[in-house]
C-alpha cells in the first residue's frame, strides 16, 4: 500500500508531538516531511529561560535529536520557511524555492514575539526572548555590556531578567501595572515574588508605560510617560506573543487573531489542520505546553482515520521556572466571580495559598513557596470540584509535600505537559527502585517539560519510598492502587488479563458476554477497553484454547466487529542498505521474512525490527525493539531497544548459527512479549520489568522456543484465512 504524504509546517514542540502521537497509532501511514525554519532538531522551548540562567546546555534540551528523524525516515528540512501553499494543487514551496505536495498538511508555525508599538524597537541593542539564538544573543552582549532592561513582568519577563542576572548584568524589569505577574497572581502572592527576585538582585519599575527607547542608532536606555527615564544598554521585550498566521492568510485559510480550527483542529480547507500556539480554538490561542500536546493527541488520531474525542479547551495553569522561587497559578483568580474559599498566609515559612470559588466550585488556585498541591488543584479547578473536595492543609509543614501526595487521587495526572498521572510514577518508583525525581523524569518524562510538576514528583518519590501506612491501612504502601483501563471498568491492565484468562478457562469466548458479566457500564465498550480485550482475548485463544474448539473461539472473536476495536498491527522493519557484499544475501532474506511473516502479528505496543551487518549501522539496531546484527559468530539478536526518550539500548539476548534460528529466536521473542506483557506496554519496559534472565530462559531453551515460534505462526496463519 502506497504511504500518503504528510507535510508539517513548523519543528516546533507541538508538531513534533504530534508526528510522535501519528507514530505510535500507525508507523506506516505516512511519508512524513517536516520543515523547520530554525536550523536545529526539535527542542524544548520552555527551558530557555535554563538554559539562559545557565542549569541546562543546548544539548540538555534537545528533545528529538537529527538519529529521531533518520530512525522514523523523516525527511527534516531544518533552516527552511514554508511561504506559499497551494490549496488546488496541494503543494507547499518554501523561500528558497523548495516545492512539495501533499496529502495531509499540518501547521504548527508556532508564534513570535509581540514587538510593542514604541518608538526605537529597532535599535541595536534590543532583543526579543523566543529561541535559542536570541540566548546566545544575551550571552554576548553581557560579555560587552553591564545594565540591562526587560520591558514586561510576565512569565517570559521574569525568566529572561533571572538569566540575565546569571550573566551578570544590573537587570531592572518595566512593568505597566502595578504588580508583576498580575494576570496569573493577586497582590499578596505577587509582592512575595518580588521581595524573593528583589533579594536575588532583581529591581522593578511597575505601573511605567514606556513611550521610547532612547538613544541614536543603539539602545541606551527607556522613556517613560511620566517624564522619567532608566539607562540601560540591552533592551529584551518580553510582553507576550503574537500566533505565526501570515503564511495561512497569504494562502486563504480563515484567521482571526490565529488560524482558526474546530474541535478536531481542522482548518477552513479539506486537509489542512493546525496545532499549537498558531491555532484559536473556540476563540482561545493557547501558548501552554499542555494545551498543545492535548491538541496533538486529537489531531493524530483524527489524522490516521481513528476515532477521536473532541478538543474542548483547556484550564490555564503558570509555573515559573526561576532558580529558588516556587509559583502555582491555575483558572480563575481574580475579578467578580472569584470569590475566596480558601487563603492562608504563614509569613516565617514564607508559603501562600489561595483557592477561589464559584457558586461553591473550585475554579482557581495560587500557590507560592510550597508548590506540592499544585497537580492536585489543578485537577479540582479543571473537574469544577465541589469546594468540600479541596485537600486539607491541617498535617504540619514538615509532612505538608508527603500528606498532598498521599491526598492525590492514583489516576490523579501529575505531569500535565506529558501526561503522566501518579500510579506510573508510584510504579516506576516501585518496580524500577529509583530514587531521585531525575531517575523518575529520565523513566517516565514526568517533570522533564516545564519542571512545575517536579516539587509533586519529589514528594511522590519520598511518599513511596517511605512506605508510610495510608490512613486506615495495616500494610506499608508498597505498589500504587491499579488504575482502571478505562470509565467502563474498575479493572486495570493486570486484573482485566487475568480476568480474561479465567473466562476464556471457563469456555467464555465472547466479548459481549465477557463485558455483560463484568459489569461493563459501557454494553459495546469504547475505543480504549475494545482493543485490549480483543487482544487478550485472542492471545488466549491462541495459547491456551484446544484444537477443536479454536475455530469456534476465532469466530466468536470475529464476530464481534467494533469500529476502531483491532490492536496494534504488524511490526515494522527496518533493513540496513548499505552492508557488506558478505552479508548482504542473508540480511535480506531475514528482513523479507520477517516483514512478509509479521505483518498480520498483533501487538501490544508497536514494535520496530531492525537487520544489519553490525551494532553501528545506518540503521541502529541497539535502539530497535528488536535488533538482529550479522556477526563472526552467525547473528546476534538484542531486544528492548528504544529510539525516543527514555533511550534504552538493546541487550543481547543470544546468538544463533543459521538463518533459520535466529528467525525462529526472534520469533520466539516476539511471542513470549505478546503473551506475557499487558495491553500498550511497550517492548523495552517490558523487558525492564521481567528481567533480561527470565527471558533468555524462556526464549533460549529449545523446545519453548520451537513451540511459541509455532504458536506466533499459527497466529499469523488464522489472521490470514480468518
Amino acid at each position: 500500500m502506497k504511504r500518503k504524504k504528510l507535510l508539517v509546517v513548523g519543528n516546533g514542540m507541538a508538531g513534533i508531538r504530534c508526528v510522535e502521537e501519528i507514530l505510535k497509532l500507525d508507523p506506516e501511514l505516512f511519508d512524513i516531511t517536516i520543515f523547520g525554519a530554525e536550523p536545529r532538531p526539535n527542542y524544548n522551548r520552555i527551558l530557555l529561560s535554563k538554559v539562559l540562567q545557565g542549569e541546562h546546555s543546548l544539548q540538555d534540551i534537545i528533545l528529538n535529536d537529527w538519529s529521531w528523524y533518520e530512525l522514523h525516515g523523516i525527511r527534516l528540512l531544518a533552516g527552511e520557511t514554508v511561504r506559499h501553499i497551494d490549496i488546488k494543487s496541494r503543494s507547499v514551496e518554501t523561500a528558497s524555492g523548495i516545492r512539495e505536495t501533499y496529502d495531509a498538511l499540518i501547521l504548527a508555525t508556532g508564534s513570535s514575539p509581540f514587538i510593542p508599538p514604541i518608538p526605537g524597537t529597532d535599535k541595536e541593542g534590543v532583543i526579543s526572548f523566543r529561541t535559542v539564538d536570541d540566548c546566545t544573543k544575551m550571552a554576548d552582549m553581557s560579555k560587552v555590556y553591564t545594565k540591562a532592561a526587560v520591558i514586561g513582568g510576565g512569565l517570559l519577563g521574569l525568566e529572561a531578567a533571572r538569566g540575565l542576572l546569571h550573566l551578570g548584568m544590573e537587570t531592572q524589569v518595566v512593568h505597566n501595572a502595578p504588580y508583576i505577574m498580575n494576570r496569573q497572581l493577586d497582590r499578596t502572592a505577587s509582592m512575595m515574588l518580588q521581595r524573593e527576585l528583589e533579594a536575588q538582585g532583581m529591581r522593578f519599575n511597575l505601573a511605567k508605560d514606556t513611550t521610547r527607547i532612547v538613544g541614536r542608532t543603539r539602545a541606551q536606555g527607556l522613556r517613560f510617560m511620566d517624564g522619567t527615564r532608566l539607562d540601560a544598554d540591552v533592551v529584551v521585550l518580553a510582553v507576550g506573543i503574537k500566533p505565526n498566521v501570515e503564511l495561512a492568510q497569504r494562502s486563504g485559510l480563515r484567521t482571526q487573531r490565529a488560524i482558526l480550527v474546530d474541535d478536531f483542529m481542522r482548518t477552513s480547507e479539506p486537509n489542512i489542520y493546525a496545532v499549537g500556539e498558531c491555532a484559536e480554538h473556540r476563540g482561545i490561542s493557547y501558548g501552554l505546553v499542555a494545551p498543545l500536546y492535548e491538541q496533538g493527541k486529537v489531531l493524530a488520531r483524527v489524522i490516521c482515520g481513528r476515532e477521536a474525542e473532541p478538543y474542548c479547551g483547556s484550564i490555564p495553569y503558570s509555573q515559573l521556572k526561576i532558580s529558588g522561587v516556587d509559583v502555582f497559578s491555575a483558572g480563575l483568580i481574580s475579578g467578580e466571580d472569584a470569590e475566596t474559599a480558601i487563603q492562608h498566609y504563614d509569613a516565617v515559612c514564607g508559603t501562600y495559598k489561595k483557592v477561589t470559588m464559584r457558586k461553591g466550585r473550585v475554579t482557581g488556585a495560587i500557590l507560592f513557596g510550597n508548590t506540592n498541591e499544585g497537580s492536585s488543584l489543578m485537577a479540582l479547578v479543571q473537574q469544577g470540584a465541589a469546594v468540600s473536595e479541596l485537600i486539607p492543609s491541617d498535617s504540619g509543614a514538615a509532612s505538608t509535600a508527603e500528606s498532598a501526595a498521599e491526598a492525590l487521587p492514583d489516576n490523579e495526572t501529575v505531569c500535565a505537559c506529558n501526561g503522566v498521572s501518579k500510579a506510573e510514577i508510584m510504579r516506576a518508583i516501585t518496580e524500577q527502585h529509583l530514587a531521585s525525581t531525575d531517575e523518575v523524569r529520565e523513566f517516565t518524562r514526568a517533570s522533564g517539560s516545564c519542571g512545575g510538576c517536579g516539587p509533586m514528583v519529589d514528594a511522590l518519590v519520598k511518599y513511596t519510598r517511605s512506605g508510610k501506612k495510608k490512613e486506615g491501612s495495616h500494610t506499608a504502601v508498597r505498589t500504587p492502587v491499579e488504575v482502571p483501563v478505562c470509565e467502563c471498568t474498575a479493572l486495570g491492565q493486570s486484573s482485566l488479563k487475568q480476568a480474561v484468562v479465567h473466562a476464556v478457562d471457563q469456555g467464555c469466548y465472547s466479548i459481549s458476554e465477557f463485558m455483560l458479566h463484568q459489569g461493563w457500564k459501557k454494553p459495546d465498550g469504547c475505543e480504549v477497553c475494545r482493543p485490549a480485550l480483543r487482544f487478550y482475548f485472542e492471545m488466549e485463544m491462541t495459547g491456551a484454547v484446544k484444537d477443536d474448539e479454536r475455530a469456534l473461539a476465532i469466530k466468536a472473536l470475529n464476530d464481534v466487529s467494533y469500529e476502531g476495536s483491532g490492536s496494534y498491527q504488524g511490526v515494522r522493519v527496518w533493513v540496513a542498505d548499505k552492508v557488506s557484499k558478505k552479508e548482504a544475501a542473508g540480511i535480506r532474506r531475514i528482513g523479507e521474512r520477517l516483514r512478509s511473516g509479521w505483518r498480520e502479528v498483533s501487538l501490544p505496543s508497536p514494535v520496530s525490527a531492525g537487520v544489519s551487518d553490525c551494532t553501528a549501522s545506518s540503521v541502529s539496531i541497539l535502539v530497535q525493539g528488536i535488533g538482529i546484527s550479522a556477526s563472526p559468530a552467525g547473528w546476534e539478536v538484542y531486544l528492548g531497544g528504544h529510539a525516543e526518550h527514555p533511550v534504552r539500548e538493546g541487550q543481547l539476548i543470544g546468538v544463533a548459527e543459521r538463518e533459520e534460528e535466529v528467525v525462529q529466536l526472534v520469533a520466539a521473542c516476539l511471542q513470549w512479549y505478546r503473551q506475557n506483557s499487558l495491553y500498550e506496554e511497550p517492548l523495552w519496559r517490558w523487558v525492564e520489568r521481567t528481567g533480561l534472565t527470565a527471558i533468555r530462559e524462556n526464549v533460549l531453551d529449545h523446545d519453548l522456543q520451537r513451540e511459541l515460534a509455532e504458536k506466533l505462526s499459527r497466529h499469523v496463519w488464522e489472521a490470514q484465512v480468518g
